[in-house]
């Protein structure tokens, strides 16, 4: 896994890091020389975390391009790739090439491409799900990094992303995620803006409640006993400001609602994803042990 220094900013293997917008890279299009056969295409992860993450989870390495003092740091990713044969270049440069190249004034890290995964289907992805969250075409990247978060740290076996929501491969969505994207098993679910009229009936298909999380005025509590007790339940969230499509709203089993004070009638998309999380996870059942009386 050779380490190279740059002599200047026009290496062909830096294109993937400037030259080429996100969907070009999510699409294996447009990169010159050897990367022209991208393999399904590239992201780019940002942080040791979420490259660690990555490599956790298998996924294929491309290269690593960092400043020159974050190397010593990265050095352990480094020899750790290296021990399975690796021959991805890491291209290291000044502060001044780095900003030339990405236009980032500071990063959290090195940067590292990686080959972009298959997807699974969803019948694959639900395999031995319980709760499952639905992402619904949300369109702001902290939000989807950190409704991943969420979902790694509260129990969600599962994410199903719409048609219309931003990529979770993305850089920023999977920095926030702290590299869990590559932890929660997830795939896109429809093939069309409606997502519903094909994915509710194929979440019901596997065994799965659906609960809009909105507000109407059928709406009942999050802390309602009937989603307890769902076996398999599916969270469906909103986009920011618009929330879920009223198509959504009506072909799920359940509109729910987080019961508010002071008058605040919503949260953020990715505050709301925590306390729904929390509160709707699968609860394993409770063993009492009680003794014979002497």
């Amino acid at each position: 896994m050779p380490v190279i220094r740059l002599n200047d900013t026009t290496d062909s293997r830096l294109r993937v890091y400037s030259g080429m917008t996100d969907a070009q890279l999510r699409d294996g299009v447009g990169a010159p020389g050897p990367d022209a056969d991208m393999n399904g295409g590239l992201f780019i992860a940002e942080s040791a975390k979420v490259i660690e993450r990555a490599i956790d989870a298998g996924v294929t390495l491309h290269s690593i391009f960092l400043e020159e003092h974050w190397l010593e740091a990265t050095l352990p990713i480094i020899e750790r790739i290296e021990s399975t044969g690796s021959s991805a270049p890491v291209l290291v440069a000044t502060h001044e090439q780095f900003r030339e190249v990405t236009g980032y004034q500071t990063t959290r890290g090195a940067l590292a491409a990686f080959r972009r995964p298959a997807l699974p289907s969803v019948e694959d992805a639900l395999a031995n799900a319980r709760r499952v969250a639905v992402l619904e075409d949300i369109t702001n990247y902290t939000n989807v990094g950190a409704a991943f978060r969420s979902a790694a740290a509260l129990g969600i076996d599962a994410v199903l992303i719409t048609p219309a929501c931003h990529d979770p491969l993305y850089r920023r969505a999977a920095r926030v995620s702290m590299g869990t994207v590559f932890q929660v098993p997830w795939t896109r679910i429809g093939d069309s803006r409606d997502w519903a009229a094909e994915g509710v009936p194929l979440l019901h298909s596997l065994g799965f409640k659906t609960a809009a999380l909105a507000l109407s005025d059928n709406s009942i509590p999050l802390d309602a006993p009937e989603l307890a007790a769902c076996e398999k339940l599916a969270m469906v969230l909103g986009t920011e400001g618009d929330g879920l499509s009223p198509r959504t709203i009506a072909s799920c089993d359940y509109t729910v609602k987080i019961p508010m004070e002071h008058g605040v009638d919503s949260l953020n998309v990715a505050a709301a994803s925590a306390v729904a999380f929390w509160e709707l996870r699968a609860r394993k059942p409770v063993m009492l042990h009680i003794e014979n009386p002497a």
